[in-house]
Protein backbone atom coordinates (compact mmCIF):
# COMPACT_ATOMS: atom_id res chain seq x y z
CA UNK A 1 0.00 0.00 0.00
CA UNK A 2 1.37 2.77 -1.12
CA UNK A 3 0.52 6.89 0.44
CA UNK A 4 -0.08 9.51 -2.14
CA UNK A 5 1.82 12.46 -2.26
CA UNK A 6 -0.29 15.73 -0.52
CA UNK A 7 -1.20 18.00 -3.11
CA UNK A 8 -1.86 21.54 -1.17
CA UNK A 9 -1.93 25.30 -1.98
CA UNK A 10 0.70 26.92 -0.96
CA UNK A 11 4.07 25.79 0.62
CA UNK A 12 4.49 22.41 2.50
CA UNK A 13 4.57 21.98 5.65
CA UNK A 14 8.27 20.87 7.24
CA UNK A 15 7.15 16.94 7.65
CA UNK A 16 5.50 16.97 4.12
CA UNK A 17 9.07 18.19 2.94
CA UNK A 18 10.30 15.84 4.15
CA UNK A 19 7.48 12.96 3.08
CA UNK A 20 8.60 13.87 -0.25
CA UNK A 21 12.09 14.01 -0.22
CA UNK A 22 11.86 10.54 1.23
CA UNK A 23 9.81 9.27 -1.69
CA UNK A 24 12.68 10.70 -4.07
CA UNK A 25 15.55 8.97 -2.75
CA UNK A 26 16.15 11.14 0.22
CA UNK A 27 18.37 13.74 -1.58
CA UNK A 28 17.54 17.19 -1.77
CA UNK A 29 15.46 18.43 -4.82
CA UNK A 30 18.50 20.69 -6.27
CA UNK A 31 21.52 19.54 -6.77
CA UNK A 32 24.50 20.19 -4.72
CA UNK A 33 26.90 22.64 -4.73
CA UNK A 34 29.69 22.32 -7.01
CA UNK A 35 32.46 20.39 -5.27
CA UNK A 36 30.44 19.13 -2.34
CA UNK A 37 29.20 15.92 -1.60
CA UNK A 38 24.85 15.58 -1.93
CA UNK A 39 22.99 15.76 1.38
CA UNK A 40 21.99 12.40 2.46
CA UNK A 41 18.58 11.82 4.39
CA UNK A 42 20.73 9.89 7.14
CA UNK A 43 23.39 9.30 9.39
CA UNK A 44 26.21 8.04 6.98
CA UNK A 45 26.12 7.15 3.51
CA UNK A 46 25.10 3.29 3.43
CA UNK A 47 27.82 0.52 1.75
CA UNK A 48 24.89 -2.74 2.24
CA UNK A 49 24.31 -4.24 -0.94
CA UNK A 50 20.13 -5.39 -1.48
CA UNK A 51 21.11 -8.61 -1.19
CA UNK A 52 23.40 -8.45 2.14
CA UNK A 53 20.81 -6.61 3.69
CA UNK A 54 18.15 -9.20 2.74
CA UNK A 55 20.22 -11.67 3.78
CA UNK A 56 20.59 -9.70 7.24
CA UNK A 57 17.14 -9.14 7.61
CA UNK A 58 15.91 -12.83 7.07
CA UNK A 59 18.52 -13.59 9.71
CA UNK A 60 16.76 -11.74 11.48
CA UNK A 61 13.31 -12.71 10.69
CA UNK A 62 14.57 -16.34 10.93
CA UNK A 63 15.41 -17.99 13.71
CA UNK A 64 14.67 -20.37 17.10
CA UNK A 65 10.80 -19.93 15.82
CA UNK A 66 11.04 -22.52 13.16
CA UNK A 67 11.88 -25.22 15.81
CA UNK A 68 8.29 -24.23 16.98
CA UNK A 69 6.59 -24.23 14.08
CA UNK A 70 5.38 -27.75 13.17
CA UNK A 71 3.91 -27.84 17.21
CA UNK A 72 1.96 -24.66 16.14
CA UNK A 73 0.75 -26.40 13.08
CA UNK A 74 -0.31 -29.66 15.08
CA UNK A 75 -2.33 -27.64 17.11
CA UNK A 76 -3.85 -25.44 14.70
CA UNK A 77 -4.43 -27.86 11.69
CA UNK A 78 -2.75 -27.93 8.60
CA UNK A 79 -4.87 -25.11 6.67
CA UNK A 80 -5.76 -22.94 9.85
CA UNK A 81 -1.68 -22.49 10.48
CA UNK A 82 -1.48 -21.81 6.80
CA UNK A 83 -3.44 -18.94 6.76
CA UNK A 84 -2.39 -17.62 10.08
CA UNK A 85 0.58 -17.69 8.50
CA UNK A 86 -0.31 -15.61 5.70
CA UNK A 87 -2.09 -12.87 7.46
CA UNK A 88 0.62 -12.24 9.97
CA UNK A 89 3.72 -12.20 6.98
CA UNK A 90 1.29 -10.01 5.50
CA UNK A 91 0.68 -7.73 8.39
CA UNK A 92 4.59 -7.86 9.37
CA UNK A 93 4.76 -6.21 5.99
CA UNK A 94 2.28 -4.14 6.26
CA UNK A 95 3.70 -2.69 9.72
CA UNK A 96 7.48 -2.15 8.32
CA UNK A 97 5.52 0.13 5.46
CA UNK A 98 3.77 2.07 8.46
CA UNK A 99 7.45 2.11 9.79
CA UNK A 100 9.30 3.09 7.22
CA UNK A 101 6.79 5.99 6.39
CA UNK A 102 7.24 7.55 9.72
CA UNK A 103 10.93 7.16 9.41
CA UNK A 104 11.14 8.98 5.65
CA UNK A 105 8.95 11.56 6.86
CA UNK A 106 10.92 12.75 10.12
CA UNK A 107 14.52 12.22 8.81
CA UNK A 108 14.92 9.25 11.62
CA UNK A 109 16.72 6.09 11.44
CA UNK A 110 16.35 4.74 14.70
CA UNK A 111 13.35 2.94 16.50
CA UNK A 112 13.66 5.05 19.76
CA UNK A 113 13.92 8.49 18.35
CA UNK A 114 10.67 7.75 16.70
CA UNK A 115 9.09 6.99 20.10
CA UNK A 116 10.75 10.31 21.27
CA UNK A 117 9.06 11.84 18.59
CA UNK A 118 5.76 10.69 19.09
CA UNK A 119 5.52 10.68 22.38
CA UNK A 120 8.53 12.52 23.80
CA UNK A 121 11.06 11.25 26.20
CA UNK A 122 8.42 9.06 27.68
CA UNK A 123 7.73 6.83 23.97
CA UNK A 124 11.62 6.98 24.18
CA UNK A 125 11.99 4.87 26.89
CA UNK A 126 9.01 2.38 26.10
CA UNK A 127 10.25 1.85 22.85
CA UNK A 128 13.69 0.68 23.97
CA UNK A 129 12.16 -1.68 26.84
CA UNK A 130 10.34 -3.05 24.21
CA UNK A 131 13.15 -3.76 21.69
CA UNK A 132 15.81 -4.94 24.65
CA UNK A 133 12.62 -7.10 25.86
CA UNK A 134 12.31 -8.65 22.50
CA UNK A 135 15.55 -8.95 21.67
CA UNK A 136 17.04 -10.50 24.65
CA UNK A 137 13.90 -13.36 24.86
CA UNK A 138 15.28 -13.71 21.07
CA UNK A 139 18.63 -13.86 22.21
CA UNK A 140 17.36 -16.19 25.10
CA UNK A 141 16.03 -18.62 22.69
CA UNK A 142 19.03 -19.24 20.50
CA UNK A 143 21.01 -20.33 23.05
CA UNK A 144 18.63 -22.19 25.19
CA UNK A 145 19.40 -24.35 21.80
CA UNK A 146 22.95 -24.52 22.13
CA UNK A 147 22.29 -25.44 25.55
CA UNK A 148 20.05 -28.44 25.13
CA UNK A 149 21.24 -29.54 21.59
CA UNK A 150 25.29 -29.17 21.88
CA UNK A 151 25.85 -31.40 24.55
CA UNK A 152 24.37 -33.96 22.59
CA UNK A 153 26.03 -33.15 19.05
CA UNK A 154 29.61 -33.62 21.04
CA UNK A 155 28.50 -36.25 23.29
CA UNK A 156 27.78 -38.26 20.19
CA UNK A 157 30.94 -37.51 17.93
CA UNK A 158 33.24 -38.12 21.04
CA UNK A 159 30.81 -41.54 22.10
CA UNK A 160 29.89 -39.80 25.17
CA UNK A 161 27.41 -39.30 27.90
CA UNK A 162 26.25 -35.82 27.62
CA UNK A 163 25.04 -36.50 31.33
CA UNK A 164 27.85 -37.65 32.97
CA UNK A 165 31.16 -35.62 32.00
CA UNK A 166 31.26 -32.16 33.63
CA UNK A 167 32.81 -30.58 30.45
CA UNK A 168 29.68 -31.53 28.06
CA UNK A 169 27.35 -29.27 30.37
CA UNK A 170 24.64 -26.87 28.82
CA UNK A 171 25.58 -23.86 31.00
CA UNK A 172 28.87 -24.21 30.16
CA UNK A 173 28.79 -24.70 26.68
CA UNK A 174 26.73 -21.62 25.88
CA UNK A 175 29.02 -19.62 27.96
CA UNK A 176 32.45 -21.00 25.80
CA UNK A 177 30.10 -20.19 22.40
CA UNK A 178 29.49 -16.77 23.62
CA UNK A 179 32.90 -15.76 24.49
CA UNK A 180 34.58 -17.13 21.35
CA UNK A 181 32.08 -16.96 18.77
CA UNK A 182 29.10 -14.55 19.51
CA UNK A 183 31.35 -11.61 21.16
CA UNK A 184 33.93 -11.52 18.76
CA UNK A 185 31.10 -10.84 16.09
CA UNK A 186 28.86 -8.33 18.29
CA UNK A 187 31.91 -6.56 18.40
CA UNK A 188 31.39 -5.41 14.75
CA UNK A 189 31.22 -1.73 14.33
CA UNK A 190 28.31 -2.05 12.03
CA UNK A 191 25.47 -4.40 11.15
CA UNK A 192 26.45 -4.45 7.28
CA UNK A 193 29.43 -6.76 8.06
CA UNK A 194 27.44 -9.70 9.54
CA UNK A 195 25.87 -10.25 5.59
CA UNK A 196 28.31 -13.09 4.99
CA UNK A 197 27.33 -14.88 8.35
CA UNK A 198 23.74 -13.86 7.79
CA UNK A 199 23.93 -16.35 4.36
CA UNK A 200 25.72 -18.83 5.72
CA UNK A 201 23.28 -19.22 8.72
CA UNK A 202 20.62 -19.24 6.08
CA UNK A 203 22.34 -21.99 3.87
CA UNK A 204 22.17 -23.63 7.41
CA UNK A 205 18.85 -23.91 7.71
CA UNK A 206 18.34 -24.52 4.01
CA UNK A 207 19.75 -27.58 4.85
CA UNK A 208 17.45 -28.23 7.97
CA UNK A 209 14.67 -27.86 5.71
CA UNK A 210 15.92 -29.77 2.88
CA UNK A 211 16.12 -32.88 5.78
CA UNK A 212 12.49 -32.43 7.30
CA UNK A 213 11.44 -33.00 3.92
CA UNK A 214 13.24 -35.83 3.64
CA UNK A 215 13.22 -37.72 6.98
CA UNK A 216 8.99 -37.07 6.12
CA UNK A 217 9.74 -39.48 3.12
CA UNK A 218 12.30 -41.86 4.59
CA UNK A 219 10.36 -42.13 7.98
CA UNK A 220 6.70 -42.10 6.95
CA UNK A 221 3.89 -43.03 9.30
CA UNK A 222 5.60 -46.10 10.88
CA UNK A 223 7.87 -44.69 13.46
CA UNK A 224 8.36 -45.24 16.91
CA UNK A 225 9.92 -43.35 19.53
CA UNK A 226 13.93 -42.15 19.83
CA UNK A 227 16.06 -43.34 22.73
CA UNK A 228 15.97 -41.17 24.34
CA UNK A 229 12.02 -40.49 24.92
CA UNK A 230 12.23 -44.33 25.16
CA UNK A 231 13.93 -44.68 28.14
CA UNK A 232 12.43 -41.24 29.49
CA UNK A 233 9.02 -41.75 29.19
CA UNK A 234 8.19 -45.26 28.63
CA UNK A 235 6.37 -46.94 31.57
CA UNK A 236 8.28 -50.32 32.78
CA UNK A 237 7.43 -54.12 31.76
CA UNK A 238 4.85 -51.53 29.13
CA UNK A 239 5.61 -52.25 25.48
CA UNK A 240 6.79 -49.12 23.34
CA UNK A 241 3.81 -47.04 21.41
CA UNK A 242 3.82 -45.63 18.65
CA UNK A 243 4.88 -42.41 17.87
CA UNK A 244 2.09 -40.94 16.39
CA UNK A 245 -1.56 -41.84 18.19
CA UNK A 246 -3.16 -41.05 14.55
CA UNK A 247 -1.55 -40.70 11.33
CA UNK A 248 -4.73 -38.79 10.19
CA UNK A 249 -3.37 -34.72 9.68
CA UNK A 250 -5.86 -32.52 10.95
CA UNK A 251 -6.92 -29.50 8.40
CA UNK A 252 -8.71 -27.79 11.33
CA UNK A 253 -8.34 -28.14 15.10
CA UNK A 254 -8.43 -25.57 18.31
CA UNK A 255 -7.32 -26.70 21.76
CA UNK A 256 -5.96 -25.06 24.87
CA UNK A 257 -2.49 -24.96 23.79
CA UNK A 258 -3.24 -22.55 20.81
CA UNK A 259 -2.65 -19.76 23.56
CA UNK A 260 1.05 -20.71 22.52
CA UNK A 261 0.80 -21.69 18.96
CA UNK A 262 -0.20 -18.05 17.41
CA UNK A 263 2.19 -16.06 19.33
CA UNK A 264 4.96 -18.58 18.13
CA UNK A 265 3.64 -17.30 14.54
CA UNK A 266 4.11 -13.73 15.63
CA UNK A 267 7.78 -14.45 17.63
CA UNK A 268 8.63 -16.29 14.06
CA UNK A 269 8.30 -12.95 12.06
CA UNK A 270 9.68 -10.07 14.40
CA UNK A 271 12.29 -8.54 12.77
CA UNK A 272 10.94 -4.67 13.26
CA UNK A 273 13.86 -3.77 15.81
CA UNK A 274 16.36 -4.91 12.92
CA UNK A 275 14.73 -2.81 10.28
CA UNK A 276 15.82 0.68 10.67
CA UNK A 277 19.66 0.05 11.72
CA UNK A 278 19.08 -1.92 8.35
CA UNK A 279 17.74 0.80 6.15
CA UNK A 280 21.00 3.34 7.75
CA UNK A 281 23.42 0.93 5.79
CA UNK A 282 21.17 0.14 2.93
CA UNK A 283 23.56 1.74 -0.45
CA UNK A 284 21.27 3.78 -2.50
CA UNK A 285 18.39 3.91 0.55
CA UNK A 286 14.71 4.88 -0.26
CA UNK A 287 11.17 4.04 1.32
CA UNK A 288 10.72 1.48 -1.77
CA UNK A 289 14.06 -0.05 -1.90
CA UNK A 290 13.65 -0.71 1.51
CA UNK A 291 10.23 -2.09 1.42
CA UNK A 292 11.76 -4.77 -1.58
CA UNK A 293 14.18 -6.16 0.90
CA UNK A 294 11.11 -6.47 3.42
CA UNK A 295 9.14 -8.03 1.16
CA UNK A 296 12.00 -10.38 -0.22
CA UNK A 297 12.95 -11.73 3.20
CA UNK A 298 9.36 -11.76 4.67
CA UNK A 299 8.50 -14.23 1.70
CA UNK A 300 11.11 -16.10 1.33
CA UNK A 301 10.43 -16.28 5.29
CA UNK A 302 7.27 -17.99 4.56
CA UNK A 303 7.88 -20.62 2.61
CA UNK A 304 10.57 -21.67 4.52
CA UNK A 305 8.39 -21.50 7.54
CA UNK A 306 5.06 -23.05 6.09
CA UNK A 307 7.47 -26.09 4.51
CA UNK A 308 8.83 -26.77 7.44
CA UNK A 309 5.80 -26.48 9.89
CA UNK A 310 4.01 -28.77 7.05
CA UNK A 311 6.88 -31.53 6.65
CA UNK A 312 7.88 -31.45 10.18
CA UNK A 313 3.56 -31.94 11.20
CA UNK A 314 2.95 -34.74 8.56
CA UNK A 315 6.10 -37.14 10.19
CA UNK A 316 4.79 -36.71 13.74
CA UNK A 317 1.54 -35.56 13.73
CA UNK A 318 -0.53 -34.60 17.06
CA UNK A 319 2.93 -36.21 18.61
CA UNK A 320 5.30 -33.54 17.24
CA UNK A 321 6.93 -31.52 20.29
CA UNK A 322 7.47 -27.83 20.66
CA UNK A 323 10.91 -28.21 19.46
CA UNK A 324 10.99 -30.43 16.97
CA UNK A 325 14.75 -31.90 16.85
CA UNK A 326 13.85 -33.76 19.95
CA UNK A 327 11.38 -36.23 17.68
CA UNK A 328 14.10 -37.51 15.58
CA UNK A 329 16.84 -40.39 16.88
CA UNK A 330 19.94 -39.00 18.59
CA UNK A 331 22.23 -41.66 16.35
CA UNK A 332 20.55 -40.52 13.16
CA UNK A 333 24.43 -39.47 11.02
CA UNK A 334 21.55 -36.65 8.79
CA UNK A 335 19.87 -35.61 11.92
CA UNK A 336 23.78 -34.84 13.70
CA UNK A 337 24.58 -33.01 10.94
CA UNK A 338 21.28 -30.70 10.50
CA UNK A 339 21.63 -30.42 14.55
CA UNK A 340 25.02 -28.92 13.65
CA UNK A 341 23.62 -26.36 11.10
CA UNK A 342 21.05 -25.57 13.23
CA UNK A 343 23.32 -24.66 15.88
CA UNK A 344 25.75 -22.63 13.54
CA UNK A 345 22.60 -20.51 12.16
CA UNK A 346 21.27 -19.62 15.82
CA UNK A 347 24.77 -18.95 16.63
CA UNK A 348 25.15 -16.79 14.10
CA UNK A 349 22.01 -14.95 14.48
CA UNK A 350 22.97 -14.07 18.02
CA UNK A 351 25.38 -10.81 17.24
CA UNK A 352 22.50 -9.68 14.68
CA UNK A 353 19.75 -9.47 17.03
CA UNK A 354 22.15 -8.16 19.58
CA UNK A 355 22.82 -4.48 17.50
CA UNK A 356 19.45 -3.29 18.20
CA UNK A 357 19.72 -3.76 21.53
CA UNK A 358 22.84 -2.26 21.85
CA UNK A 359 21.50 1.21 19.26
CA UNK A 360 18.98 0.94 21.52
CA UNK A 361 20.49 1.43 25.13
CA UNK A 362 22.81 3.64 23.39
CA UNK A 363 20.18 6.13 22.55
CA UNK A 364 18.68 5.83 25.78
CA UNK A 365 21.51 6.10 28.00
CA UNK A 366 23.78 7.98 25.59
CA UNK A 367 21.96 9.80 23.56
CA UNK A 368 24.47 12.23 21.09
CA UNK A 369 27.38 10.51 22.14
CA UNK A 370 30.11 10.09 20.23
CA UNK A 371 30.87 6.83 19.01
CA UNK A 372 32.87 4.65 21.85
CA UNK A 373 34.83 1.55 21.13
CA UNK A 374 34.92 1.03 25.47
CA UNK A 375 30.90 1.76 25.25
CA UNK A 376 30.30 -0.28 22.07
CA UNK A 377 32.10 -3.69 24.05
CA UNK A 378 30.60 -2.95 27.61
CA UNK A 379 27.33 -3.09 26.41
CA UNK A 380 28.02 -6.41 24.35
CA UNK A 381 29.33 -7.96 27.23
CA UNK A 382 26.88 -7.10 29.88
CA UNK A 383 24.03 -8.22 27.59
CA UNK A 384 25.61 -11.52 27.00
CA UNK A 385 26.10 -12.00 30.82
CA UNK A 386 22.50 -11.23 31.36
CA UNK A 387 21.42 -13.57 28.68
CA UNK A 388 23.53 -16.92 29.61
CA UNK A 389 22.29 -15.91 33.31
CA UNK A 390 18.33 -16.22 32.08
CA UNK A 391 18.98 -19.15 29.93
CA UNK A 392 20.75 -21.24 32.38
CA UNK A 393 17.44 -20.34 34.89
CA UNK A 394 14.39 -20.95 31.78
CA UNK A 395 13.02 -24.19 32.45
CA UNK A 396 11.93 -24.26 28.72
CA UNK A 397 12.01 -22.71 25.42
CA UNK A 398 8.24 -22.96 24.78
CA UNK A 399 7.92 -20.12 27.76
CA UNK A 400 10.03 -18.09 25.97
CA UNK A 401 8.18 -18.15 22.81
CA UNK A 402 4.83 -17.84 24.57
CA UNK A 403 5.73 -14.59 27.00
CA UNK A 404 7.69 -12.69 23.95
CA UNK A 405 5.03 -13.64 21.45
CA UNK A 406 2.51 -12.35 23.45
CA UNK A 407 3.97 -9.14 24.73
CA UNK A 408 6.91 -7.57 22.56
CA UNK A 409 5.85 -9.23 19.16
CA UNK A 410 2.63 -7.56 19.30
CA UNK A 411 3.98 -4.23 19.90
CA UNK A 412 6.68 -4.10 17.89
CA UNK A 413 4.65 -5.52 14.89
CA UNK A 414 1.04 -3.80 15.48
CA UNK A 415 0.88 -0.92 18.48
CA UNK A 416 4.01 0.53 17.71
CA UNK A 417 3.87 1.27 13.86
CA UNK A 418 0.18 1.94 14.01
CA UNK A 419 1.16 4.67 16.55
CA UNK A 420 3.62 6.18 15.17
CA UNK A 421 1.71 6.67 11.98
CA UNK A 422 -1.18 8.53 13.53
CA UNK A 423 1.37 10.79 15.03
CA UNK A 424 3.76 11.29 13.28
CA UNK A 425 2.16 11.33 9.78
CA UNK A 426 1.13 15.44 9.78
CA UNK A 427 -2.42 15.96 8.78
CA UNK A 428 -1.58 17.92 5.49
CA UNK A 429 0.01 14.37 4.34
CA UNK A 430 -2.78 11.97 5.82
CA UNK A 431 -6.57 13.58 7.49
CA UNK A 432 -7.09 11.34 10.70
CA UNK A 433 -10.22 10.53 8.49
CA UNK A 434 -8.13 9.74 5.78
CA UNK A 435 -8.12 5.58 4.67
CA UNK A 436 -5.05 5.15 5.31
CA UNK A 437 -4.84 6.02 8.87
CA UNK A 438 -8.26 4.61 9.89
CA UNK A 439 -6.34 1.57 8.64
CA UNK A 440 -3.45 1.80 10.81
CA UNK A 441 -5.47 2.73 13.63
CA UNK A 442 -7.44 -0.65 13.51
CA UNK A 443 -3.94 -2.16 13.09
CA UNK A 444 -2.82 -0.59 15.98
CA UNK A 445 -6.62 -2.22 18.02
CA UNK A 446 -5.54 -5.75 16.00
CA UNK A 447 -2.36 -5.85 17.91
CA UNK A 448 -3.68 -4.82 21.68
CA UNK A 449 -6.44 -7.60 20.86
CA UNK A 450 -4.03 -10.23 19.44
CA UNK A 451 -2.01 -9.19 23.38
CA UNK A 452 -4.63 -9.59 25.75
CA UNK A 453 -5.67 -12.54 24.19
CA UNK A 454 -2.93 -14.52 24.10
CA UNK A 455 -1.68 -13.13 27.38
CA UNK A 456 -5.58 -14.61 28.60
CA UNK A 457 -5.45 -17.99 27.45
CA UNK A 458 -1.48 -18.30 28.97
CA UNK A 459 -2.54 -17.55 32.32
CA UNK A 460 -5.35 -19.43 32.36
CA UNK A 461 -3.13 -22.58 31.42
CA UNK A 462 -0.60 -21.78 33.87
CA UNK A 463 -3.09 -21.37 36.60
CA UNK A 464 -5.11 -24.45 35.68
CA UNK A 465 -1.60 -26.34 34.95
CA UNK A 466 -2.66 -27.05 31.67
CA UNK A 467 0.80 -25.86 30.17
CA UNK A 468 2.61 -29.16 32.34
CA UNK A 469 0.03 -31.64 31.03
CA UNK A 470 1.75 -31.78 27.40
CA UNK A 471 4.67 -32.72 28.38
CA UNK A 472 6.42 -30.29 26.25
Amino acid sequence: MELQDPKMNGALPSDAVGYRQEREGFLASRGPAPGSKPVQFMDFEGKTSFGMSVFNLSNAIMGSGILGLAYAMAHTGVIFFLALLLCIALLSSYSIHLLLTCAGIVGIRAYEQLGQRAFGPAGKVVVAAVICLHNVGAMSSYLFIIKSELPLVIGTFLYMDPEGDWFLKGNLLIIIVSVLIILPLALMKHLGYLGYTSGLSLTCMLFFLVSVIYKKFQLGCAIGRNETAMESEAPVGLPNQGLNSSCEAQMFTVDSQMSYTVPIMAFAFVCHPEVLPIYTELCRPSQRRMQAVANVSIGSMFCMYGLTATFGYLTFYSSVEAEMLHMYSQKDPLILCVRLAVLLAVTLTVPVVLFPIRRALQQLLFPGKAFSWLRHVAIALILLVLVNVLVICVPTIRDIFGVIGSTSAPSLIFILPSIFYLRIVPSEVEPFLSWPKIQALCFGVLGVLFMAVSLGFMFANWATGQSRMSGH
